[in-house]
């Protein structure tokens, strides 16, 4: 699985990397923001990105909606406020799920990047 790490922290990107490729997964572009993210995802094909909620230029929900048109990439957003997703923006967003950043380490993380819909 190729994946793509959208956070505008580095420290965050670099656990996130860890966490991801302990999971099987090869981390191939990292982005702090939006614009970084749309320019990797042309650059590299990618089967699943982990994509912050809030970024500095953009909103995370609306990227995953860019990232996944036209069938991009499997989405999970991440976020330190689990309050910013409900369920509707989720569904909107085209994501497979949220996880709270919290909970990122406890959570296997391949089960979300991995999930393909049912059919």
């Amino acid at each position: 699985m190729r994946t793509l790490i959208v956070d505008d922290d580095p420290r965050f990107r670099a656990l996130a990397r860890r966490l991801i490729e302990a999971s099987g997964h090869l981390v191939t572009a990292e982005a702090a923001d939006g614009a970084a993210a749309l320019s990797a995802a042309r650059r590299t094909p990618l089967d699943a990105a982990l994509v912050d909620v809030q970024l500095p230029d953009t909103d995370g929900l609306i990227l995953a909606s860019q990232l996944t048109a036209d069938g991009g990439p499997r989405v999970v957003l991440t976020s330190t406020d689990p309050s910013l997703v409900t369920s509707a923006a989720l569904a909107r967003s085209g994501a497979v799920g949220f996880l709270a950043k919290d909970d990122l380490a406890a959570f296997d993380l391949a089960r979300l990047l991995d999930w393909r819909p049912a059919g």
